[in-house]
């Protein structure tokens, strides 16, 4: 049987808000677990257990208390470059729970689909670009006629798409959802959980 690589490993990781403090929380504390590639991983728990907090510490949007973030061997909290982090940033993509609060509202969707596109150069030209996003919103179901329009024209169903793609468009190695079908309307749960499979 051939080795599995691993491509994720959390080893005690801490999250903790208001440190030191009376109204100190511990929100994440003392986890540890590994992800290989080509693995989906659950983790599960009650409202208000730390899960959002796990996901979103692993990407950065939070600076770990303690613990260590290792993707492909290579501790990802500390101090890195600019271009350490824009490689990482690049790797390891969220889709996020709300897809009402997660797309800036004065972007349209061409924008809100290529911003990674923009960051990481991954288009010589506008016309290559156009044609990324059109080809990322028909992968996620919509149609390329979407792209000019703003995100309060969108149902939430069609939003979530939207972060799918969003996410997809820099074509990272990893994705980290958090609860990305729970706002959504059952009808359309499973839509999304077949698209992101």
């Amino acid at each position: 049987m051939a080795q599995r690589e691993k491509l994720l490993e959390i080893k005690n990781l801490k999250q903790y808000f208001n440190e030191g403090k009376v109204n100190e929380v511990k929100a994440v504390d003392n986890v540890s677990f590994e992800i290989f590639k080509g693995e989906v991983m659950g983790l599960v728990g009650e409202s208000g257990c730390g899960k959002s907090t796990t996901g979103r510490t692993i990407i950065r949007l939070y600076d770990a208390t303690g613990g260590e973030v290792l993707y492909d061997g290579v501790n990802v909290h500390g101090k890195k470059s600019k271009k350490q982090l824009k490689d990482f940033n690049r790797k390891m993509q969220m889709i996020f729970q709300d897809p009402y609060a997660s797309l800036n509202p004065r972007l349209k969707i061409a924008d809100v689909i290529a911003e990674g596109i923009d960051i990481h150069g991954l288009a010589k030209t506008k016309q290559e670009r156009m044609e990324q996003v059109y080809e990322l919103l028909e992968t996620v179901g919509l149609n390329r006629e979407h792209a000019n329009r703003y995100p309060h024209e969108f149902s939430g169903g069609q939003r979530q798409r939207i972060g799918i793609a969003r996410a997809l468009a820099v074509q990272p190695e990893f994705i980290i959802a958090d609860e990305p079908i729970s706002a959504l309307d059952v009808s359309i749960q499973a839509q999304v959980v077949n698209l992101m499979k």
